[in-house]
């Protein structure tokens, strides 16, 4: 380095941070919050959770979020945890074999009735037995959650058989036709542009309800993004011990699995782990348009007005997900 190459202390600047287009940008930017902010009522939003908070600290101040929310929290309290069904509308009661913890409950009621001589209303007592089950719609929110679970597994293996195969024909350094890698990518695109949600509802009116549609619904949705993460991975792959396989004379299937597949199965099995879990937690959703599940079954209590046993259909999934999002990290740990 010659000496005419440094330049004095007194001559160097420190480069500004930003400029005229990092300034217009940041106004761009700043308009489009603004005009979009009004149109989703984000200041109402904010002036909603400010009451909301106010009257947290003082009780005088009347907010609409806090009268909302102690109104839910009414109406789902207590959970409903046990079931009592009418001894007439079950078919083939074994009285001497009953289910477990249950028993037999004989209510006496007093009912109006018209007299057909009188024509005068009367009064009369009538006796109706019912099947108590101290934990009966517990033990019915879990048969729907292990289903729910049924249908996330199925979904995640139907997108692992879908999605697999896309990936490798979009992949570019595998697939040797361009107009094949093109249309598997516009497949993979497809299938990720339709939510879960909306596709349901078309598959309940071709497969019915139940869980065939929530199955189809989260395989396809899920084969996207399995297609297109796989396929991204193939290509970012090292090339290195691709190229001196092909230099030995394997083929593309060798080169797939002897160099490729033991880059990218750790993120394979990442991704999959990943799936699964939104599989679950989406498997709720699609069940509102009855794809089978605990969704379904949410629906249903929901429109009777049953909010003691949408309560305990919430809490049972919350802890659903919880307990698999733990068991997913630990897979995590152990396979990566």
């Amino acid at each position: 380095m010659n000496r005419q190459d440094i330049r004095p202390a007194s001559t160097w600047r420190f480069p500004r941070p930003y400029g005229v287009r990092s300034l217009l940008a940041a106004v761009l930017v700043l308009v489009v919050l603004v005009v979009t902010g009004k149109r989703v009522e984000i200041d109402r939003m904010v002036i909603l959770n400010v009451q909301a908070v106010g009257a947290l600290v003082d009780p005088r101040i009347d907010s609409q979020v806090d009268r909302g929310l102690a109104a839910v929290g009414h109406e789902l309290w207590p959970m409903q945890i046990s079931e009592r069904t009418e001894v007439g509308r079950i078919e083939g009661l074994d009285r001497r074999h009953l289910p477990p913890f249950s028993h037999l409950q004989t209510i006496e009621t007093v009912v109006q009735t018209l007299d057909p001589n009188t024509l005068r209303m009367v009064s009369r007592r009538e006796r109706t037995e019912y099947l108590v089950q101290p934990y009966g719609y517990l033990e019915h929110v879990g048969i729907k959650l292990i289903e729910t679970i049924e249908i996330a597994l199925w979904g995640t293996l139907l997108a692992v058989l879908i999605g697999a195969p896309l990936a490798y024909l979009s992949a570019r350094n595998l697939t040797p036709f361009p107009i094949i890698a093109f249309s598997a990518r516009a497949v993979v695109g497809f299938f990720r542009a339709i939510p879960e949600l909306i596709s349901a509802l078309f598959l309940v009116l071709a497969y019915g309800f139940g869980p065939i549609a929530g199955v189809v619904a989260l395989g396809v949705h899920a084969a996207g993004f399995l297609g297109k993460f796989f396929a991204e991975d193939v290509e970012n792959a090292d090339p290195e011990p691709q190229l001196a396989l092909i230099a030995v004379g394997a083929n593309k299937l060798k080169v797939l699995r002897y160099a490729i597949l033991p880059q990218v199965m750790p993120q394979y099995i990442a991704y999959t782990l990943y799936i699964l879990d939104r599989n679950v937690r989406m498997a709720t959703v699609i069940g509102l348009v009855g794809a089978g599940g605990i969704g379904q079954e949410l629906k249903g209590r929901y429109d009777m007005y049953n909010y003691h046993h949408v309560a305990t259909i919430l809490v049972a999934i919350f802890l659903l997900v919880f307990a698999l999002d733990q068991l997913a990290a630990r897979l995590r740990r152990s396979l990566l």
